[in-house]
């Protein structure tokens, strides 16, 4: 027996907007990202961006919903790593000799605009917990 997934719709999705997004902004908060950075991430215009954060509460679209739960998940795992919210926020940002991150900061990475460089940062910072990868 198959099982056919469809895909989450805006109605779905609408009700998980307003925590997605008030998590996020504080995220972008403590990790101290400008709004050309918060646009990029979320792969959204500047005034997208603004319109959300003067508390227009859309329905995202299912790339959205991904790109925030990627940036949730790296969020955690970095407090999960880091137990000092001042070294797990200031992370993102320092330079990393790691391979994925090739001397440069995680936030670089994830400012490709490219919803898989959030995931390989994700997958990352799982391994290093010793989650699956």
């Amino acid at each position: 027996m198959s099982v056919q997934v469809q895909p989450a719709t805006a109605i779905e999705t609408g009700h998980l907007a307003g925590p997605g997004l008030r998590a996020f902004f504080r995220i972008a908060g403590d990790w101290r990202l400008s709004n050309d950075e918060q646009a990029t991430l979320l792969s959204v215009s500047k005034a997208t961006l603004a319109r959300w954060k003067g508390g227009s509460a859309p329905a995202l679209s299912v790339d959205q919903l991904d790109r925030l739960s990627y940036i949730l998940g790296i969020y955690k795992a970095l407090q999960i790593l880091l137990p000092n919210p001042a070294a797990a926020d200031g992370w993102v940002r320092r330079a990393n000799d790691a391979a994925l991150f090739g001397g440069k900061s995680a936030l670089d990475r994830m400012l490709s605009g490219r919803m898989e460089d959030l995931l390989l940062v994700r997958r990352y910072l799982d391994a290093q917990r010793g989650g699956w990868a």
